[in-house]
């Protein structure tokens, strides 16, 4: 049974992370921050290094770049997860050499948000309001993320823009998709 799904998208250096981490914080819970990202180059790095300063020593850290249905199906009622960032997910699949699995992946992690007793929170970046890109990968990765979110938003219960730092609700439990 669904507890609580919240969907968090928005634009690189929007706030949605920050937003992200505080509605974890608000739920009272016990905090997991579940990170996607690998360290590839040292702006990766960095990055990583400046979201691990903004959770303090309440969180206790999974980095998982893979399998997320596993975290989630795992998790309790006592658990808040926050997921940070599902495109990266989405792109850690689209370059393994067995990429063929995505789809599989994705419906997995799809079920396991659907009968979770967890809170779940996802943070993952709009990358569709731009062109179409040229490159093959690229345009798969914009479709796959897409339909990913699409699918997220559908079953979630709150599915939260955030831009320029000021959350918009566009989604929340008693409206219908």
């Amino acid at each position: 049974m669904v507890s609580n799904i919240e969907l968090v998208a928005g634009g690189a250096r929007g706030g949605k992370s920050r937003y992200a981490l505080q509605r974890a914080e608000q739920s009272g819970k016990n905090l997991i921050f579940i990170a996607t990202a690998e360290a590839g180059d040292g702006s990766m790095a960095d990055r990583i290094a400046r979201h691990k300063e903004e959770r303090d020593e309440g969180w206790t850290l999974i980095e998982e770049p893979h399998d997320l249905a596993t975290i989630i199906a795992n998790a309790d009622t006592n658990e808040c997860l926050l997921i940070d960032c599902l495109t990266l997910w989405v792109s850690n699949w689209l370059c393994l050499e067995d990429a063929a699995q995505w789809p599989v992946q994705k419906n997995k992690f799809l079920d396991a948000l659907k009968n979770t007793p967890a809170t779940v929170i996802m943070v993952t970046n709009e990358v569709g309001m731009g062109i179409i890109p040229m490159g093959e990968l690229s345009r798969q990765f914009v479709d796959e993320s897409g339909w990913l979110h699409q699918a997220i938003a559908a079953i979630a219960d709150e599915v939260v823009l955030v831009m320029f730092g000021i959350p918009q609700k566009m989604k929340t439990a008693s409206m219908e998709v």
